[in-house]
């Protein structure tokens, strides 16, 4: 891949995880806050009981989404590791199977889908099967 195109994507990379990075603390915020109004005493105590329900879903959903970005942030941060090291856009599993990087090109479509893709369309759909 040409540098031009490296530095494009290395944009968006960037844009992506100073985004996700917002998301995250703003969902760690919410779920450990919980939005639940103040009683008075300091509490921020479910107003009936009904409610505790509610609340514990939404904070276990929230965390859910915090694991979600944080592991997309990982990814975010091998490729642009992978750009600095001129790797990025080479399929990682066709490697370790001995193919050249000239024929282990992941294309540039599947990477406008997704940036971080460390893998092409053929080798992804493989190691999907077998899980």
């Amino acid at each position: 891949m040409k540098k031009p195109e490296m530095m494009e994507f290395k944009t968006l990379l960037t844009a992506m995880r100073a985004r996700l990075r917002g998301d995250v603390r703003q969902l760690t915020s919410e779920a450990l806050g919980s939005g639940r109004e103040d009683m008075g005493n300091g509490s921020k105590s479910p107003t009936h009981m009904a409610e505790l329900g509610s609340d514990t879903f939404e904070q276990d959903f929230a965390l859910s989404l915090v694991e979600n970005d944080q592991e997309t942030l990982k990814a975010i941060d091998i490729a642009l590791q992978r750009i600095d090291e001129g790797t990025y856009g080479t399929c990682e599993k066709c490697q370790e199977d001995g193919k050249t990087p000239a024929k282990s090109i992941i294309r540039k479509t599947r990477l406008r889908a997704i940036p971080f893709a460390r893998n092409c369309i053929d080798c992804e759909s493989k190691l999907e099967q077998f899980h």
